[in-house]
């Protein structure tokens, strides 16, 4: 017995030893990559594992269940559905302790999952070797519709449509259907404004699949940029969420041709339980680790910072206007600049801005209003070769505004801040198909009597909007009328008429009104801004009451504009 038991001490203490070895020697993260065929992986951690195919990644375990089922999976595709990546090899080209980084390689570039082994998702970025001019690029996940039943964005949140609905609804238009009792079944009530989004995807009450972008700086566009985010695929029931890194869904134009090496990313997808607070509280433990040290790549490491203040011309601090940094003497709007990094904020009540962690480089720099004091600011800003150097803060001296006199204005409505803000129906929420289809086909407003709210947000049908203003004597000297719409779907045109004379035209086909695809696609926001100026005779205008008409003369359903602001000045 005795002997026994001295056997038993001694494998024990092998096993107690050989046991404190590999704890202190193991190096090995628990993450990773193996090849099952010549284009067949798994990829993953003990929490979760995906098997991904040459384009798509089929099965995702979690949990003990797989989350893709019958849907599509995971897959990265540029230009619509067109074009899906294609993955000639995989390889773990990055690893530590703790994680490993895999690399999923294709012509256009390299696709890459940063695993941890304690972390159910992973980090992903993209690095462009040779991909073509593009307007849409995009990661995405199309995922078990019963396991996820809902969706989130920043501004909707909610049961995605049931599969069965679209059975008994007439298709309208692209991914829109109405329903029996009049009301429409569309994906883009789905839509959200980009650089507001925190954390946002699909969900249920066992598991929740997040996208969370700490950083926006590799989207294209400024701060209306917008984008469908989430919906229910009309066709098979899966549960899509989109990672539209670059897009148009909103745009007029956005054809971008970015350079070898531009990296989209790192962001984070995220695997949880279905909380909304847990993914809340990811998204503010990924704000504060951003810019992440992990991430090696030394263009990324290297960033400035950029510190400035606007002052209008005549003295006042240009409070919360909206900044852009973004391409150097471009010709492009700052909505359709994406071929680079983009930058945005808002400046203070002191017209002080600060953007911090920009990556190194020459940029422009854009302000415009936002609309409260500065909305009647109806210039744009724009100051060229603006230098980020690494580990350094740009110190610019205060820059002065370029504004037109106060005095000068006849009248306007609405704020002028690129958004329909404050006129009827624009609220309470920021998408709703056929919303433009509600605004009477007539409307009358009196300046000086009149609010914004009695002005519409868009116009659409035949009929007539117009402004009553009145002039206390006769004018002196000419006008000029500027038309700034918050939006333009080609469709629908129309006479401006001034005391019944035709001096302009709102049109389809203008050279200067590139359609966008807004009021079709339900944004009662923005879309694609456009000024428009026309001059105004003296001799057009009469003491007492003055009327201008926008007369809708062709027009289609669902087509139209947003409207900004409308103003006439002195000249």
């Amino acid at each position: 017995m005795e002997h026994l038991q001295r056997i038993l001490r001694v494998i024990l203490f092998v096993a107690l030893l050989a046991n404190t070895v590999a704890r202190a020697t193991r190096s090995q993260p628990e993450s990773f990559l193996e090849q099952i065929e010549d284009t067949t992986w798994v990829l993953g951690n003990r929490l979760w594992n995906l098997t991904q195919g040459r384009q798509y990644g089929t099965k995702l375990w979690y949990n003990g269940k797989d989350l893709v089922g019958n849907a599509v999976g995971h897959y990265v595709s540029y230009n619509g559905a067109c074009c899906d990546l294609n993955w000639t090899s995989a390889a773990v080209v990055e690893s530590g302790s703790d994680h490993i980084n895999v690399r999923f390689r294709a012509k256009e570039g390299d696709f890459h999952w940063v695993i941890y082994d304690n972390l159910t998702g992973a980090y992903q970025y993209f690095v462009n070797h040779d991909l073509p001019v593009i307007g849409e690029f995009r990661t995405l996940w199309r995922l078990d519709n019963q396991s996820f039943p809902r969706g989130r964005t920043n501004n909707k949140d909610g049961v995605l449509p049931a599969l069965s609905e679209y059975a008994t609804a007439t298709n309208v238009q692209d991914e829109t259907w109405q329903k029996v009792d009049g009301s429409f079944l569309t994906k883009y009530d789905w839509s959200a404004f980009v650089r507001e989004q925190e954390y946002y995807g699909v969900y249920g009450n066992e598991v929740g699949s997040w996208y969370i972008h700490p950083s926006k700086d590799y989207f294209n566009g400024n701060h209306l940029k917008q984008e469908l985010v989430v919906h229910r695929e009309s066709k098979t029931g899966d549960a899509v969420q989109l990672n539209m890194i670059h897009g148009t869904h909103y745009q007029a134009l956005s054809s971008d041709q970015s350079a070898d090496g531009k990296t989209w990313g790192p962001w984070l997808w995220y695997l949880n339980n279905g909380s909304k607070m847990d993914a809340a509280h990811r998204w503010r433990k990924e704000e504060t680790a951003w810019p992440y040290n992990w991430f090696k790549d030394s263009a990324y490491q290297s960033r400035g910072a950029i510190q400035g203040r606007l002052v209008l011309s005549d003295g006042r601090p240009a409070a919360g206007a909206a900044v852009f940094l973004g391409d150097n003497n471009s010709n492009l709007t700052t909505l359709d600049q994406g071929r680079d990094y983009y930058y945005t904020t808002y400046a203070d009540e002191d017209g002080v801005f600060e953007i911090l962690s920009v990556r190194s480089g020459t940029y422009g720099l854009y302000a415009w209003s936002n609309g409260g004091n500065l909305a009647h600011i109806t210039t744009t800003l724009v100051r060229n070769n603006i230098v980020i150097s690494k580990d350094k803060q740009t110190e610019l001296e205060t820059i002065f505004w370029s504004s037109i006199d106060r005095n000068s204005r006849v009248f306007q409505i609405g704020d002028f801040d690129r958004q329909t803000t404050g006129f009827a129906l624009s609220s309470p929420t920021p998408y709703e198909h056929g919303r433009i289809a509600k605004v009477p086909a007539d409307n009358v407003v009196t300046v000086g009597k009149s609010t914004s709210s009695d002005w519409y947000f868009g116009q659409s049908s035949i009929g007539t909007h117009s402004i009553i203003f009145p002039l206390s004597s006769m004018p002196s000297r000419n006008a000029k009328l500027s038309v700034s719409l918050a939006g333009f779907s080609s469709g629908c045109s129309a006479d401006i008429l001034l005391n019944a004379v035709k001096i302009g035209n709102i049109t389809t086909n203008s050279a200067l009104l590139p359609s966008s695809q807004d009021t079709y696609r339900g944004a009662t926001r923005a879309g694609e801004w456009h000024l428009l100026e026309f001059p105004v005779e003296m001799s057009l205008l009469k003491n007492g009451d003055n009327t201008l008409s926008f007369k809708i003369t062709s027009s289609t359903l669902w087509r139209g504009w947003l409207w900004d602001s409308i103003f006439m000045d002195w000249v």
